[in-house]
């Protein structure tokens, strides 16, 4: 299958730095020859490498360093026993239980480097800061077991991919509940979750005629934790060949997993198509896109829709697609107050998945810290015969470019959680059905919308809000079911000779809007 631009391959489960560069002074100012051809490695060796004192100020440095110099690309010197590994290779590498640092401290967390090999060939820099020093954390192969692969004891500094964490999660037994690895990827969970949406740190040109540009985490910075304190904190390098940048993320597991994220941007380019906390997913197929499938499953996906709480304060729901072809939805705001990817299906019997159980897989809400003025939530949905693809992707696009030479910084908290934590006083959309109409080009929807207002006495002015652009809808029926807490409209689109078609719909009582708003885009 040819890879679309912003096509994410999902995968089932589960360096040497250079020579340290004269003095950090030098670096910074990037004032000799050795150090304007600098690698980012080296210029992070010189600056921020073993047994240097952390400031996240001298990471900036960092940052405005690169970005002053040509982008280079990062290095493909994997051995050849690494170099061309299948899945099945790959996820037989395994690091011992002695290889997680800080095991056996009682600080509450452990970070688990991850191996390079598959995919994961990138290296990535891994240090600590205990007692405001830099720890470099060194490979050694002895750390890890490699199931049926011969590796020879001389295979040298491999370095990592990326790496996991780990929690106690408040009791004795370690549970993995983050994962770091692949360009500006990161995965989280709440107890009691599966891995599933994923987030991106930064998102440039996605979707694109002219290519999809992939950032990478360079180095990791990791604050030793504090007994007692359930929170650790990462400090990451990012470097592309449009911009560097430095995040901040404060991590927090538990019942609700919580990610703060502060970001600084140094363009080497002007930005015009730059996304900011972005997550992206698998949608297959489901009950309102079930065209050509031959399935036992009823549904496959690990997110039902895109929640959006505007800054006009409208709560939108806008249920996935797996369309025929490329579309991309951008729902224009200022300031929102938060979006993400959502799984709202919780029951087994909506997918029937004995080993991916999607009902267990994570929602991820973000919720803007500070104003984000204008822009847009921009939606990719990606044609897809694969459910290891990650072929939905969402993010916040600012209306303006950012221009190089300048820094843009914005921060976020992410929730990775079962439900929206602070949930609206509204009906929620439980599930959209479409299936053929009566006749022609006719499509038949059931949109059902839950509450606890919709219980008992309905109020009797309850009607639905329907809005077809281009198209008419016609059979439009309310069907109210109050032992279930649930309303169900019921409506046929009939699009004419059109080939898109956008539908909106609430419910309202005493002239109140009772529900979050559906949006849907109705293509052939």
């Amino acid at each position: 299958m040819p890879v679309h631009p912003g096509y994410f391959p999902r995968y089932p489960r589960r360096r040497d730095v250079l020579a340290l560069l004269g003095g950090a002074a030098s670096v910074l100012r990037g004032s000799t020859a050795s150090a304007q051809t600098a690698t980012p490695q080296a210029v992070v060796q010189g600056t921020l490498g073993e047994g240097q004192r952390f400031e996240p100020g001298l990471l900036m440095n960092v940052a405005r360093v690169l970005a002053r110099r040509p982008y280079v690309a990062p290095a493909s010197d994997l051995p050849d026993v690494f170099a061309n590994l299948l899945y099945e290779q790959y996820v037989a590498i395994k690091a011992l239980p002695n290889a997680t640092v800080w095991a056996g401290e009682n600080r509450g967390f452990t970070v688990e480097p991850l191996h390079r090999g598959f995919v994961f060939n990138t290296p990535v820099t891994l240090f600590t800061v205990e007692d405001g020093l830099v720890r470099r954390i060194a490979y050694d192969r002895s750390r890890f077991e490699f199931g049926r692969l011969n590796v020879p004891a001389t295979v040298g500094d491999v370095g990592f991919s990326g790496f996991r964490l780990n929690s106690t999660y408040g009791n004795d037994q370690v549970s993995e509940f983050a994962i770091i690895q692949g360009a500006t990827f990161f995965r989280a969970l709440a107890r009691g979750q599966n891995f599933g949406v994923v987030a991106r740190a930064l998102t440039l040109r996605p979707a694109e005629t002219r290519g999809e540009e992939v950032p990478l985490f360079r180095a990791f910075w990791i604050e030793r934790p504090t007994p007692g304190v359930n929170q650790i904190v990462l400090h990451g390098l990012i470097d592309s060949e449009s911009a560097t940048g430095v995040v901040r993320m404060t991590l927090r597991p538990g019942e609700i997993t919580i990610s703060d994220v502060e970001m600084t941007l140094v363009p080497r380019v002007n930005l015009d198509h730059v996304g900011f906390g972005g997550m992206a997913a698998t949608y297959l197929f489901g009950p309102n896109d079930r065209r050509g499938v031959d399935d036992a499953r009823p549904a496959v996906y690990e997110a039902t829709g895109l929640q959006i709480h505007n800054g006009q304060d409208e709560w939108l729901w806008r249920p996935l697609n797996n369309p025929d072809t490329l579309q991309i939805s951008a729902f224009l705001d200022k300031d929102p107050r938060g979006f993400g990817l959502l799984q709202r299906d919780r029951d087994y019997g909506a997918f029937h998945d004995d080993e991916q159980r999607f009902e267990r897989r994570p929602s991820l809400w973000t919720v803007p810290l500070g104003d984000w003025g204008e822009g847009a939530v921009q939606l990719i949905e990606i044609p897809s015969e694969s459910e290891v693809n990650d072929n939905i992707l969402a993010y916040w696009r600012p209306r303006a470019p950012i221009a190089a030479g300048t820094e843009f910084a914005l921060a976020y908290r992410q929730f990775w959680c079962w439900a929206v934590p602070e949930r609206p006083p509204l009906a929620l959309v439980a599930g959209t059905r479409v299936g053929r109409g009566n006749g022609g080009r006719r499509r038949r929807f059931f949109v059902d919308f839950t509450g606890e207002g919709l219980n008992g006495g309905l109020p009797a002015d309850l009607k639905p809000l329907l809005n077809v652009a281009p198209g008419s809808a016609q059979n439009l029926k309310l069907f109210p079911y109050p032992d279930r807490k649930t309303v169900r409209v019921a409506f046929d689109l009939d699009p004419g000779t059109e080939n898109a078609s956008e539908l909106r719909l609430a419910l309202e009582a005493s002239g109140k809007v009772i529900s979050e708003t559906w949006l849907y885009r109705w293509t052939p």
